[in-house]
């Protein structure tokens, strides 16, 4: 009894319960809005025609390739400084190649894009504990060479006059060219004078070892023909850059005769 009760129950106004059936003849009619293609403006690249369709991204142009970012956020932020050393191996090495052909001329269009100072750093650290190290074992070789029985002692003072003159020279000179450029009305760039600069040392790294052979006038040799191509390297490089504003003949001169002076210091202070 109490089943069948239930059963009798109305159920038309539970929510949930299934819909009655529509009849098709009473259901609304609608059009489908028909999908119009938009048609994009023809590609005029490499796949040739005139047929249409759609445009592919161009790679940017090389002259916005070589422009460098802008993103100097002040002299204390070190975000400032992170964009010159933006270079892997194979560019420090092709930059040191280049260093030891000073003929050329065109260092300055090769490093337009991106000047680096790690160059500078990597390079003027290695030469300094080079000289310290190859001019002790030098000053060793030759006494004993002439007095096998006298005791040697490493000069620590090697060291810091490595320190001194090479860092100074580095960071200094090209310094001094770029603010005296400045004042004579010529346009310079201070990056790319550090890199430049710090490059044409590199050919002094190899030289170190050479000049531990106990024979001075092979010595002597040595560093001048290093010191020439060094010399040659900077002035002809500096030439270019300058050419065109005035006659600043007397700055390629000096950048030589400097360069000239470095390379004898070199084998004076530490491979005498």
């Amino acid at each position: 009894m109490e089943e069948s009760s239930y059963s009798n129950l109305s159920t038309s106004h539970l929510l949930g319960s299934v819909p009655a059936v529509v009849n098709e003849e009473n259901k609304p009619s609608y059009e489908v809005p028909e999908a119009n293609m938009q048609i994009f403006p023809p590609n005029n690249g490499s796949g040739g025609g005139g047929a249409r369709g759609y445009q592919t991204l161009e790679a940017p142009t090389e002259e916005f390739e070589q422009q460098p970012p802008n993103n100097w956020k002040g002299v204390f932020s070190i975000s400032s400084y992170t964009q010159y050393f933006n270079v892997d191996t194979d560019v420090v090495i092709y930059r040191l190649i280049c260093s030891f052909y000073p003929n050329t001329g065109d260092f300055f269009s090769k490093i337009d894009a991106n000047p680096d100072l790690y160059g500078l750093i990597w390079i003027t650290t290695t030469l300094v504990f080079m000289l310290a190290s190859f001019g002790n074992f030098a000053t060793f070789l030759m006494q004993k060479h002439t007095d096998s029985t006298s005791s040697w002692s490493f000069d620590v003072g090697y060291i810091n006059a490595a320190a001194s003159g090479i860092y100074g020279y580095a960071f200094v000179v090209p310094m001094a060219f770029y603010f005296l450029l400045q004042y004579l009305g010529s346009n310079s760039n201070l990056v790319r004078f550090w890199c430049m600069w710090g490059y044409s040392l590199s050919i002094f790294i190899p030289t170190a070892f050479l000049l531990v052979i106990p024979i001075e006038i092979l010595r002597w040799i040595i560093i001048l023909v290093a010191g020439t191509a060094s010399s040659c390297f900077v002035a002809l490089n500096l030439r270019t850059y300058i050419e065109g504003t005035n006659d600043l003949t007397v700055m390629v001169v000096a950048a030589f005769l400097l360069q000239m002076a470095l390379a004898i210091f070199i084998k004076a202070w530490f491979f005498a």
